[in-house]
């Protein structure tokens, strides 16, 4: 994999997974958008941690610079 991704677009990855977590396990949003949140938040910080965004591939875009 390629990275695709700068520095800033995998810090506010980060702090929106952080958020969304924070959103769900402080009971704020629960349910099934609370679920949401959390997987999302999950794919979020994966995605930041390898610095790779498959949706990102089949658009040939890239915030990344080198």
């Amino acid at each position: 994999m390629k990275r695709n991704m700068s520095d800033v677009d995998r810090i506010v990855r980060v702090i929106l997974a952080a958020l969304f977590a924070y959103l769900y396990f402080g009971g704020i949003v629960t349910g099934t958008l609370g679920i949401v949140l959390v997987v999302l938040g999950a794919i979020f910080l994966l995605t930041a941690l390898v610095a790779f965004c498959p949706l990102y591939a089949p658009f040939k875009f890239s915030t990344y610079k080198k």
